[in-house]
């Protein structure tokens, strides 16, 4: 039997054609789910039902601008969270980049208890491990982070998300 191209999809498994990043943060006296359910309302995801993926972009994906997603939808997305309590410094974010072949791209998160400043750091060293590892070019690194400094009796959040789109 003949190989399928690399660009064919026989299982017929869902692959995204558009993605948008967001970011939020989110402060609460009472616990850090709520504090992690207001960083979600700030990027504009608290209303789906969220599903965890690893951080491959598809050949011939797209960058959009964040869109309005049906509430109780199930979304795919890679997704950088980061809690903490009083007095903290905390970050959480993502690092993106397309392949220079055209092939598609990859998305790292991460997340720390101090600044963005050390958290980008953070996020181009694992992109380049990630090119490093495939032999691969990447185009320019972009990232999305968010830094909380959480008030005395709160808890407090930082998210990061790259949302996949159908």
């Amino acid at each position: 039997m003949p190989k399928a191209p690399a660009s064919a999809n026989p299982t017929l498994t869902p692959i995204p054609t558009r993605f948008f990043v967001t970011s939020g943060k989110g402060i609460n006296k009472t616990s850090e789910l709520n504090a992690f359910d207001l960083g979600l309302l700030q990027a504009g995801i608290g209303e789906q039902n969220l599903v965890s993926v690893s951080s491959v972009l598809p050949i011939g994906i797209r960058q959009v601008d964040r869109v309005r997603i049906a509430r109780g939808a199930i979304t795919h997305c890679v997704l950088a969270r980061h809690a903490g309590g009083e007095g903290e410094v905390i970050s959480a974010g993502i690092a993106y980049a397309f392949r220079g072949d055209g092939q598609g791209g990859y998305v790292a998160e991460g997340h720390l208890h101090g600044t963005q400043k050390s958290l980008k750091e953070f996020l181009k060293w694992r992109m380049e491990e990630i090119a490093h590892f495939r032999g691969v070019e990447l185009r320019r690194i972009r990232y999305r982070t968010e830094e909380l400094s959480i008030p005395m009796d709160h808890y407090g959040v930082c998210i990061a998300a790259c949302v996949f789109l159908p």
